[in-house]
């Protein structure tokens, strides 16, 4: 059918580009390589073929003749494929090649440019590439040459006395050659350079030094592949404008065990600070299996003085009931409402309903304290929530003289999540933190990941949205290091930045 060799970018998923994303969405096979952000594969569809060709120096999983062979013949099963490189696919990721090889068998192809990491690394250490003050020109060069080649295919003359800026894509293995031979064809020995390991990204690190100690300074801070190496006065700038690493969080891993649904605006926020974000749902948002007493409910309201929204799933689930019973937030008129937090208080207020009580403190016992100030004997209350729940507020409410009807609007189920993964990254030490914004995702989470495993990684440090999630990691033996003092997700984030 048809080939489309996607630039990736450089790895910040927010910087892949909309026309990407748009043939992910439709492609039945997504061939991507090592250096391929996973986020990405979000946007291909659920049931997209997809291959893991991944490609790093001296590590291929697939051979590149074997890639064009993949491509060629997918595309003449009648396939829509999406062939996603890192970077840009012309500029050092074989592009060309396969395109020649896709023409040459008759398969229709398209390229689809991406933000290639030998510009973006550099920005986001703060190295532009061109300033009218250090460099007019600039020139990139692949480091790691075929190794099939007569002698080097580079004048380092031309390169040492032409350009302004130097950039070295895959040279990690050869940086004392490059460095070298730099200095041997004319460069001064303190011009400055910087490497630049895995740009743009939560793992992002830079340095800078002058050319002949780069070599050094490389091996001392352990910098490996994928690096760049910048050669050029522009490098001097990485003090003053280096941005992307003043970010708090960069470079630590946060697992968020959040459902699914629940999990965007936590992760969005800890991705906005720098943070690695691992995305471990422990628990799925799920409807009920058979929704008569929630319908036969919605046909009643009048008969309560009070509804109580416990959370921003309830609010959704209980309005899905209101469509389909052919009503809307009017039917709630007349009812006095309470959320137990802001952010069920905004999902309300997006429904049109303003809350008439959200406590101070946002935890099922605050609610039930301030309503007591309503005087709730006789009252009738209605609190619809997940099927499995505490008893405290329906408990606290009826001793204070309240008739108080639960009525579970959806479930919450245990996920499938990515354990190995998880557990491949604890011991490697690049998770700092897990967070639990509730005690199903702790049970869940620890049914996956034992208690132990954590005891044994001790830069993992454990979160907690409120007391009653803290109660139960404390139950399975497990310190709580962090928990805010108010029970929201913008608060747990920035008890996190304190504390990481």
């Amino acid at each position: 059918m048809k080939v489309y060799l996607i630039g990736a970018g450089p790895g910040d998923p927010g910087l892949f580009t909309l026309r990407g994303k748009e043939l992910l969405e439709k492609a039945d096979v997504v061939v991507y390589d090592y250096l391929v952000n996973h986020a990405l594969l979000q946007w291909a569809r659920p049931d997209a073929e997809l291959i893991f060709v991944g490609k790093k120096a001296g590590d291929h999983a697939l051979p590149q003749g074997e890639i064009n062979r993949l491509l060629v013949q997918k595309a003449k099963e009648g396939k829509l494929v999406a062939r996603l490189k890192g970077g840009d696919p012309y500029i050092f990721g074989r592009g060309g090649e396969e395109a020649e090889e896709l023409l040459d068998a008759g398969v229709e192809f398209e390229e689809v440019p991406g933000i290639s990491s030998a510009i973006a690394g550099p920005a986001y250490a703060g190295i532009p590439l061109t300033h009218r003050a250090f460099a007019s020109s600039v020139t990139l060069i692949t480091g790691h040459e075929d190794p099939d080649k007569p002698g080097s295919a580079h004048n380092w003359k031309a390169l040492a006395a032409g350009a302004n800026t130097l950039v070295f894509v895959m040279g990690m293995k050869n940086l004392p050659e490059i460095a070298r031979k730099l200095i041997e064809a004319g460069l001064r020995p303190d011009t400055p350079a910087a490497l630049i390991h895995w740009g743009t990204t939560p793992r992002h690190r830079s340095l800078v030094a002058t050319l002949e100690k780069l070599p050094q300074e490389a091996v001392a801070h352990g910098f490996t592949n994928p690096s760049l190496i910048v050669v050029g006065g522009v490098a001097s700038l990485h003090a003053r404008l280096n941005w992307f690493e003043k970010k708090p969080l960069l470079g630590r891993g946060i697992v968020v065990t959040r459902a699914r649904e629940q999990a965007s605006g936590l992760a969005n926020m800890l991705a906005d600070l720098g943070a690695e974000v691992i995305q471990f749902p422990t628990i799925a948002i799920s409807p009920l299996a058979e929704y008569g007493k929630v319908d036969a409910v919605v046909e009643k309201l009048d008969a309560y003085d009070w509804l109580i929204f416990t959370s921003v799933n309830g609010v959704r689930h209980f309005w899905r009931r209101l469509a389909v019973c052919g009503k809307d937030s009017r039917a709630l008129g007349g009812r006095k409402v309470a959320a137990i937090g802001p952010a069920t208080a905004d999902a309300l207020r997006a429904k049109g309903i303003e809350p008439d009580f959200i406590p101070e403190k946002y935890v099922a016992e605050g609610v039930a304290e301030g309503l007591s100030a309503f005087g709730m004997a006789g009252k009738r209350v209605l609190v619809p929530r997940a099927k499995e729940a505490r008893d405290l507020l329906p408990d606290e409410l009826r001793k204070a003289g309240a008739v108080v009807d639960i009525l579970p609007v959806y479930q919450t189920l245990p996920a499938a999540a990515r354990h190995e993964e998880v557990l491949a990254l604890l011991r490697e030490g690049r998770i700092h933190c897990v967070t639990f914004g509730s005690s199903s995702t702790v049970d869940n989470f620890l049914s996956l990941i034992p208690a132990d495993t954590l005891r044994q990684c001790p830069q993992a440090r454990l979160a907690a949205i409120g007391p009653i999630t803290k109660k139960t990691l404390e139950r399975h033996g497990l310190a709580c290091h962090i928990m805010p003092e108010e029970y929201t997700i913008p608060a747990l984030v920035e008890s996190l930045k304190k504390a990481l």
